[in-house]
């Protein structure tokens, strides 16, 4: 998932937390000689609200050394190669899988997290997709990845009635066609760029095979020239000060532009869409790598986080859900009567939630993938 932190924002809540955005894994990172307790997170960015950090340290005496992935593929490479100095860390649910399969997780001491029993039982239950024993993770926020686009825009180019709730938006050429002329931004996420796809033909996003790389492949050629570009965290500044008018992403970043412009005053209104073919609901959860130097500092780190008094700031700072219940109250209402946030039950019915691939097949679709972002 992703969002994207300010340059200033970063600068400030790393350097507090003793962290560095581009620095590399904290290995015998020495901790302060007034603080000798210390844990190590490695978090997407802008995953945390400002204060968070700051909380846990007075609350418990422990430092937090503080790093910042933009993507999965970051992380697995650090915790594949081993060593990452890491105790805490926060992969998308698939990643997970994998990661457990490879023993790359240290089980959870569940007598260390005496707040876990503030989960939704429901979406606990559905990460037991990656974690089928319920011993290595636990889940943190979950989203969907839709369509956020600018409402003024949209209608200005396609008529005032014409109502954003198809992925063919995207990949229709006869749709994006008109749209390349105020921009359209693809995640850089094979993942999800190859289930909204499928889903736009009516296929299962688990679905495997060459059948369905040759399918997805042939629907980015498409629209490949109508695509500005693809990455996946630009498109929400881009969205916000009018520079793109439609992208796919994930529910809070598009919330997250939505905000931004209002704040910025540029008149500029931000709609966000699940399409009625359906879209994939993810969800990112906490684990501690299997050498972690500081285990019992990461269960005090993951507890604090499921608390409903620390999380629900996140999830209002964030604008995504989390997976505590006890903390749902704790939201604004305007926050818990979003349905880009909580969508309905008539919507929640049609999400997809996205399996490990096997080796070959996600090989075979990241090949796939390298050559449709580059138009061959």
């Amino acid at each position: 998932m992703r969002l994207i932190l300010t340059a200033l924002a970063a600068a400030l809540a790393l350097t507090a937390c003793g962290g560095n955005p581009d620095a590399p894994a904290p290995e015998g990172a020495k901790p302060d000689p007034q603080i000798q307790r210390q844990v190590n997170v490695y978090n997407w960015s802008d995953y945390i609200a400002p204060d968070t950090l700051e909380r846990f340290t007075q609350e418990t005496g422990i430092r937090v050394v503080y790093d910042v992935y933009a993507d999965n593929e970051t992380l697995d490479a650090k915790l594949v190669a081993g060593q990452s100095g890491y105790d805490v860390v926060f992969p998308s649910a698939p990643f997970a899988q994998k990661h457990i399969l490879n023993n790359l997780y240290a089980p959870l001491d569940k007598t260390l997290l005496p707040n876990i029993g503030n989960l939704d039982p429901a979406l606990v239950q559905a990460v037991r997709v990656a974690d089928p024993e319920g011993r290595h993770v636990v889940p943190y926020m979950w989203g969907t990845t839709g369509i956020g686009y600018n409402i003024g825009r949209i209608r200005e180019i396609l008529g005032p009635e014409f109502v954003v709730d198809s992925w063919a938006v995207l990949f229709d050429p006869a749709i994006s066609g008109k749209l390349a002329q105020c921009g359209i931004a693809i995640l850089d996420d094979q993942q999800e760029a190859f289930s909204a796809a499928l889903l736009f033909h009516g296929r299962d996003p688990n679905a495997m095979g060459g059948d369905e790389i040759e399918l997805v492949t042939r629907t980015f050629a498409a629209v490949h020239s109508n695509i500005r570009y693809f990455d996946s965290s630009r498109y929400i500044d881009d969205l916000a000060n009018g520079e793109i008018c439609i992208a796919m992403g994930y529910n809070g970043d598009v919330l997250q532009a939505r905000a931004r412009a209002a704040e910025a005053g540029t008149g500029v209104e931000i709609g966000y869409a699940i399409p009625k073919e359906g879209a994939v609901r993810w969800f990112d959860v906490m684990a501690i790598p299997a050498d972690a130097p500081n285990p019992t500092e990461a269960h005090a780190f993951i507890d604090f986080l499921l608390r409903p008094d620390v999380i629900a700031p996140i999830t209002e700072y964030v604008s995504f859900a989390s997976a505590n219940a006890a903390a749902k109250p704790l939201v604004s209402e305007a926050l818990r009567n979003d349905p880009a946030v909580y969508p309905p039950e008539a919507v929640l019915a049609k999400l997809h939630d996205v399996r490990k691939l096997p080796l070959e097949e996600n090989d075979a679709r990241q090949r796939a993938w390298t050559a449709i972002r580059a138009g061959r």
